[in-house]
């Protein structure tokens, strides 16, 4: 008897706020409410862009039958206070 195992992926993402003003810290909190179910935050870090705007880089990982990176990406673009949200990778493991 064989087992399937389904793969998951890890989606680096670049999450960039409408400002300067924007909370980094308070965004993540808010991004972990709303992430789709099944989505895990895995790894985050605030990356310099220019001019004293930061932009949240993130690693989530999600089981590769629940589709693209669309959901996640809505999900974040949809909350007050982000610009941006930016696919860097999408790695299987």
């Amino acid at each position: 008897m064989s087992v399937l195992t389904v793969a998951r992926v890890v989606i680096t993402l670049k999450i960039l706020p409408e400002d300067i003003d924007v909370s980094l810290d308070n965004l993540l909190k808010r991004i972990r409410k709303v992430i789709p179910k099944g989505t895990e935050i895995r790894a985050t870090e605030i990356v310099p862009i220019a001019f004293g705007l930061k932009a949240l880089r993130m690693n989530v990982a999600k089981d590769e039958s629940l589709g693209g990176t669309d959901d996640v990406e809505e999900s974040i673009k949809a909350l007050k206070g982000v610009a941006q949200v930016e696919v860097e990778m999408v790695s299987r493991v």
